[in-house]
């Protein structure tokens, strides 16, 4: 049976707003539906099923249970308890382990001041735990767990107090902060009904945005697998296939400085790729009034239009993503009128 092709999209990561904790993920072009399907499922299992490390319980010198006080300690049990649950931690194995605070010097007790097992590491070291007195100590043994999601405290069950002393915590696993994406308008061609996923995706930094898109990926295909009734169909190579196509259809002989693109394409005007009203304006103005000069331009120089910030550069690097361009292709008008030369002689 010959099935039709589906859109194959291109996936971007805007880097000037990258950190270790945030990352702006861009999938365009997608076929119709497809941003929401795509975009919840992926906030649902990052929010949900990425693994992360958490303390689970704690042994506090002088303490058996957190109702207590500490001698020395301006904060009671319970207040240093919640703060210790705010301790981020990365896990390099994915085994449990063991860290140890150990502190008598009057003043702020904070997360830089744990030691760690090797394969593990803290990373809010700033993060505020406690405070001490001048004749203050504190001696804090702590139990980390990997896991999934969610986890109430596992108290051992008929024992209200441990023998060794041990408090048990609830824990949040997931090292997603917060979730957001949208979705808009993209075009492709004539078509004008295609979607354009945009994700914004912040990070506790036990992990990078990155790697939890890669491992959210990685469990919805897993999952996804065994649907299946039968061998897989391969839309993957049905839909580049097509693409490759429709590149032969309208290359550049030579050296191809199209790269596969309709010819036609840069000899439009700009107004085919409906920017915002003050982007176009801009380039109006610059005398940029086809697609062939704009994506001949590169950054520095479109930058150097009156009025046009980088608000408006990135707004036309988006766009022209969409139509598969980008700026300085440095494309010649010759090479493009020879190529629809040869084309209507083809068609003679």
């Amino acid at each position: 049976m010959n099935y039709r092709p589906l859109i194959l999209p291109k996936v971007h990561w805007e880097t000037k707003v990258s950190t270790d904790t945030f990352g702006e993920l861009i999938v365009q072009p997608l076929e119709p539906g497809f941003g929401i399907t795509l975009g919840n499922a992926l906030r649902r299992v990052m929010l949900s099923a990425v693994e992360g490390s958490a303390v689970t319980s704690v042994i506090i010198k002088g303490v058996n249970n957190e109702f207590s006080t500490l001698k020395g300690v301006v904060e009671d049990v319970l207040h240093v308890l919640l703060n210790i649950k705010g301790i981020v931690i990365k896990n390099a194995t994915g085994q449990a382990g063991r860290m140890r605070l150990v502190k008598q010097t009057a003043g702020p007790v904070l997360v830089g001041d744990i030691t760690c097992d090797e394969h593990l590491s803290v990373v809010n070291v700033e993060h505020f735990l406690a405070t001490l007195a001048a004749d203050g100590e504190l001696d804090i043994e702590f139990f980390v767990e990997p896991g999934r999601g969610y986890q109430q405290a596992q108290w051992p069950q008929g024992d209200s107090l441990q023998p060794d002393g041990r408090i048990y915590l609830d824990a949040m696993f997931s090292p997603a902060r917060r979730i957001e994406y949208r979705v808009e308008q993209a075009r492709v061609g004539d078509r004008f009904d295609c979607d354009k996923l945009i994700m914004s995706i912040f990070t506790n930094g036990a992990a990078s945005p990155k790697d939890m898109i890669h491992y959210a990926t990685s469990v919805l295909r897993t999952q996804l697998e065994h649907f299946l009734l039968a061998q897989e169909l391969p839309f993957n190579e049905i839909s580049s296939s097509s693409e490759q196509k429709g590149e032969r259809e309208f290359k550049v002989e030579g050296d191809n400085p199209t790269r596969g693109l309709p010819v036609e394409l840069f000899l439009k005007p700009i107004d085919e790729l409906e920017f915002s009203v003050r982007a176009h304006n801009c380039l109006i103005g610059a005398g940029i009034k086809r697609v062939i000069d704009l994506v001949n331009m590169n950054e520095e120089d479109i930058l150097k239009i009156k009025n046009f910030g980088r608000k408006s550069l990135r707004e036309v690097k988006e766009i022209l993503s969409a139509f598969g361009l980008h700026l300085g292709m440095n494309i010649k008008e010759l090479d493009l009128k020879k190529a629809i030369k040869d084309q209507e002689k083809k068609a003679v």
